[in-house]
């Protein structure tokens, strides 16, 4: 099992529907995985993310 530690990058999206802007916000962690807001406001923004290679399973957890 390898352990990482990373920290989630905040994205802002934009988009143009019928001639008005929308903005969004999201966020990601490496190899693209989408962390939720609500999550990310409780928990922080280190994970420490865990590779199973025998079962090919990834884990996500808050560093603290």
């Amino acid at each position: 099992m390898r352990n990482r530690i990373v920290e989630v990058k905040k994205m802002v999206g934009r988009k143009i529907v019928k001639g008005k802007l929308y903005e969004y916000e999201f966020y990601t962690l490496p190899l693209n995985l989408y962390i939720p807001k609500h999550i990310v406001e409780k928990f922080g923004i280190k994970y420490i993310i865990q590779f199973d290679e025998e079962n090919g399973t990834i884990l996500i957890k808050p560093e603290r």
